[in-house]
């Protein structure tokens, strides 16, 4: 990445904190933004703090995604810039609006940057914090306030006794007028007795029936009304901070804090339900359920609440204990049930289940009014008929990323998928096949009766038909070194394509691995590291020259293989 002329220059000023006084002072607001980029790149905190504190703009956007090679914000960095946008509500900030949607993903990245349960739980101290310092400066201008009012009224007060004695000293004073005054005052004296006997009597009634002192309550008001900087994010929920993100999310003060994407693990239906209802409804965007029991009638119960959110057109579900495979009493009910509420979020566009053990249920899943652009069904035993179902559902054409891997694939089902490819061939832009059986050999063994059978002959045309296909996974399939290479002519052919994860061919691992061996076999089994694995790399890196396809990433790396990074 070449840098330009402006992010070297403010890098440059960014690296000498001594040196902030004097520029800080005079840097125009169309500077702030390289140099805030600068700061959070070359890991400088002070420098990110006194940015943010004196942001000259209305909005603060800090995340999105980053380009491959780009690191995440450093730890260090972001909780600095969180301590100058509470230090900034004193200052009288122009910034209204921090946007952290997109910092960091899921893991949090690598290194010292913040993961998105650290993220989530600063972001809910701060709002906090700083609904406290909003309280501690209302008492402290009330009190300022107070003390003002009494000083005028002692103020009055003597100028009033002092008119009383000027008039006493006049020899020739009216002494009706005299009287008059003497009874204005009594009766001003009177009426603020009786306001001061209704005012304890209030008190008392307040007391005895349990009301809110009045002063609270204008201080809740005032906190609820004057919000002065509204903080976007996606928030990472667990069972360890679900009561902090609950008080946050209940808070009211000068900050106030809104969620785009929802992602919630080990908790109950009931704590996600109370999380839902203290979210704005058109600000969610997306929920990511994972590790919680759900059972098909938790997920039948919140349903109903996920559609009254309007903007939501992602839904993730992972290992939930939904599980088809036992008859349970009314389980026929709760899948009704739970196909009716799935039908009610209209605006649905990307649906990902994982492990949920649903073998031919898929038509009641996709039972949805809109059709879906993404798609993940990732352990979930699909069927014959459920596929057969999905490459004839009205999803077909319109699916952009589609993954099905670890469902097991055969001559049953491969039909169903080349007929899916060729419906989605103009949309589909990301495809993921990973640990589905595919292999170019169906009886194995030393000597194979039959190479490049039916799974590649089939399903290596329809792949290539694929238009705009720009990534594409296929690791840990049982594929030989004649497989592989025949993998790869296809995809140079494939103008559109930009990243094929491969699958490690049999010959490169080493010695004792099964005929056909499964993915998690595949995955544990020791590779050839000191010959295979270089051979391998040196024949594809010489299909990538004879084709003159420098554009097409290759990779075998599972672990660190991301379809998004692709630009």
């Amino acid at each position: 990445m070449v840098l330009s002329l402006v992010s070297l220059c403010a890098r440059e000023v960014v690296s000498d904190h001594s040196s902030s006084p004097c520029w800080l002072r005079c840097v125009p607001r169309e500077l702030f933004r390289p140099l805030l980029e600068a700061a959070f790149t070359s890991c400088r905190p002070l420098a990110v703090g006194e940015l943010a504190q004196r942001w000259p703009e209305r909005t603060l956007r800090i995340g999105g995604r980053r380009k491959r090679g780009q690191t995440a914000p450093n730890r260090l960095c972001i909780q600095a810039l969180l301590l100058a946008v509470v230090r900034g509500l004193s200052d009288q900030c122009a910034l209204q609006v921090l946007d952290l949607c997109g910092l960091p993903g899921d893991d949090g990245g690598m290194g010292d940057s913040m993961g998105g349960w650290s993220l989530t739980v600063a972001l809910c101290s701060m709002v906090v914090q700083a609904r406290a310092a909003g309280q501690r400066a209302q008492r402290k201008d009330r009190e300022r306030e107070r003390k003002r009012f009494s000083a005028l009224e002692r103020q009055k007060d003597l100028k009033r006794e002092r008119g009383q004695l000027k008039r006493e000293k006049e020899p020739n004073g009216d002494e009706a007028s005299n009287d008059t005054l003497v009874g204005v005052l009594g009766e001003e004296e009177l009426i603020k007795g009786v306001r001061r006997r209704m005012e304890i009597q209030r008190k008392k009634e307040s007391a005895l029936t349990g009301v809110a002192d009045t002063t609270k309550e204008n201080e809740e008001n005032d906190l609820r009304s004057n919000v002065l900087v509204h903080v976007r994010a996606d928030l990472f929920v667990n069972a360890r901070s679900w009561e902090r993100v609950h008080m946050a999310l209940s808070t009211s003060g000068p900050l106030k804090l809104q969620c785009r994407y929802l992602r919630v693990e080990e908790i109950s239906v009931s704590i996600i339900k109370s999380l839902l209802d203290l979210l704005p409804r058109q600000g969610l965007l997306g929920i990511d359920v994972r590790y919680s029991s759900l059972r098909v009638a938790g997920l039948a119960e919140l349903l109903p609440l996920l559609s009254t959110f309007p903007a939501l057109n992602s839904l993730r579900l992972h290992y939930c204990n939904l599980n088809f495979r036992r008859v349970h009493p009314g389980q026929e009910e709760a899948l009704k049930n739970l196909s009716q509420g799935l039908a009610q979020l209209h605006e649905l566009q990307s649906l990902s289940l994982t492990a949920l053990h649903l073998p031919g249920q898929l038509r009641a899943l996709l039972s949805l009014p809109k059709p879906l652009e993404i798609l993940e069904l990732l352990y979930l035993s699909l069927s014959p008929a459920d596929l057969a179902y999905l490459s004839c559902s009205h999803h077909a054409s319109t699916l952009q990323q589609l993954d099905l891997s670890e469902n097991h694939l055969n001559e049953n089902t491969l039909l169903s998928i080349c007929r899916l490819l060729s419906q989605a061939s103009s949309s589909m832009q990301h495809l993921s096949l990973s640990g589905c059986g595919l292999t170019d050999t169906l009886l194995g063994g030393c000597q194979a009766l039959r190479t490049l059978a039916l799974a590649l002959n089939l399903l290596l045309p329809s792949l290539g038909g694929c238009q705009v296909l720009r990534t594409l996974a296929l690791a840990l399939n049982p594929v030989s070194m004649a497989g592989l290479m025949e993998l790869v002519r296809m995809a140079v052919r494939m103008p559109s394509l930009r990243q094929l994860l491969y699958p490690n061919p049999l010959e490169d691992y080493q010695p004792g691995l099964p005929d056909l061996p499964s993915s998690s076999q595949l995955l544990d089994w020791p590779l050839d590291e000191a010959t295979a694995i270089s051979r391998t790399s040196n024949q594809l890196s010489q299909v990538l020259i004879e084709s003159r396809r420098s554009d097409l990433f290759l990779t075998c790396d599972l672990l660190n293989y991301d379809k998004d990074s692709v630009e």
